[in-house]
């Protein structure tokens, strides 16, 4: 049942943005991620023009985030005061990756920034958590415990000052490193249109030394309020979202996360991150195919009227 969509000004099928939805909606209640990273180079590749790609992609993100904290919240997966922290330094990075993103636009090097930034720190990080999660399942295997610090301990972090206690997190340390991992994430959502979990949930369980299920809880939470104001931002100033795309979208995307939620309930940890090291790789080996094949058109002139 194909539907007309007058922002992105092509006809798709009903149905399979349902199951799109549906699809991302799962991986984000699973994962605690907002799912961008896969959503908008698959509207992408079915034809939708890229910026209402990235607007329409960050509503269906906002939907998505919501289903899958409440879930996790139920759960009691969530800290609000670490995420709220989050969230400040979000805001933060966010505002310095408009003008940033602003910069490599007028250079005409944007499309290669974001290119080339996928493709690093999708490897980097999938690689990271693929080889720890690998080491642990073959340690639980071999009838080893691994023994992890407790949570929050870390020599470096332990001098800064503005030290909180995250008490959902069992945490007494810094505001400052959430913080400015949330400013990170913040500037890397405002340049590349993506929630940032795929980044937030190592550093949330690596840096910070969070459970992996807390993590992926506050990510969840965190996620709802940088890509709501980013989709407030690209309806309000480039008009890029596509109320017709994303009503199926979000529908499908609501009900995937709590089936999400409900399936990482019956993992482990361990299997959770090997999962999710294994989708970030995935498109990063996607994203590298694309960063060094010769495209279909080798000159693009851009007109600025």
């Amino acid at each position: 049942m194909p539907i007309y969509l007058p922002i992105a000004e092509l006809s798709l099928d009903l149905v399979m943005l349902l199951a799109l939805g549906l699809g991302v909606g799962v991986l984000a209640g699973l994962f605690g991620i907002g799912g961008g990273f896969i959503m908008t180079p698959v509207l992408i590749f079915l034809g939708v023009p890229p910026a209402v790609a990235v607007g329409t992609g960050a509503a269906q993100v906002v939907a998505s985030s919501v289903s899958g904290a409440l879930g996790h919240w139920r759960k009691r997966n969530v800290d609000l005061k670490l995420g709220s922290v989050l969230i400040g330094g979000g805001l933060v990075g966010a505002s310095v990756g408009v003008k940033l993103q602003q910069v490599l636009k007028a250079v005409g090097q944007l499309d290669l920034f974001i290119a080339a930034a996928y493709v690093i720190m999708l490897s980097v990080v999938g690689a990271m958590m693929l080889i720890e999660s690998v080491r642990t399942l073959r340690g639980a295997a071999k009838g080893k415990v691994t023994k992890a610090r407790r949570a929050g301990q870390h020599s470096f972090f332990e001098k800064l000052p503005f030290k909180m206690r995250f008490r959902a997190s069992k945490i007494y340390a810094s505001a400052l490193p959430p913080f400015v991992i949330g400013a990170f994430v913040g500037l890397l959502t405002a340049i590349m249109g993506i929630g940032g979990g795929f980044l937030l949930i190592p550093a949330l369980i690596y840096l910070l030394r969070l459970p992996t299920r807390l993590a992926m809880g506050t990510s969840a939470f965190q996620i709802i309020f940088i890509t709501a104001v980013t989709t407030v931002l690209q309806s309000v100033n480039n008009q890029s979202v596509d109320v017709m795309l994303a009503t199926p979208l979000m529908a499908g995307g609501v009900v995937g996360a709590q089936m999400g939620v409900r399936l990482g309930a019956r993992l482990k940890a361990e299997q959770l991150r090997l999962l999710l090291a294994l989708l970030v790789l995935a498109v990063a080996a996607r994203m590298s195919v694309d960063l060094v094949r010769t495209p279909s058109d080798v000159f693009v002139l851009d007109i600025k009227r």
